[in-house]
């Protein structure tokens, strides 16, 4: 189950607003790399909608049946608002429902490129 925490207003291409809903994940213990301490944590994302922030603001607390799950993307710059730190990250956290099968990215190499039948 997933809860939305929150929404904000972004805008579109053509600079027109819109509502996307904070969703956040149950609780995971991690272990951090840095410094081997353990730490409570759930993984966020948002959601496009068509709601008025009035609509999204009643919305908040309501659960969804679904995960957070981690998805590969291009790379892009990332600024971590309390250091202001750039790192390059190459993916982003989904939300996937609980009926939706899961995508996977497939290894191109592993398929002839001509159309014949390649035998491994």
């Amino acid at each position: 189950m997933v809860t939305v925490c929150g929404f904000a207003v972004r805008q579109n291409q053509d600079g027109e607003p819109f509502v996307v809903l904070i969703l956040q994940g149950d609780m995971e213990i991690i272990q951090s790399q840095r410094t081997g301490h353990f730490y409570a944590t759930a993984r966020k994302c948002t959601i496009s909608s068509t709601f008025s922030e009035q609509m999204a603001a009643t919305l908040i607390g309501k659960q969804l049946p679904g995960k957070i799950i981690r998805e590969e993307c291009d790379p892009y710059d990332f600024v971590f608002p309390e250091t202001g730190e750039i790192q390059e990250l190459t993916y982003r956290w989904t939300y996937v429902a609980d009926d939706t099968p899961q995508r996977v990215k497939a290894d191109l190499s592993v398929f002839s490129r001509n159309g014949s039948l390649v035998e491994a």
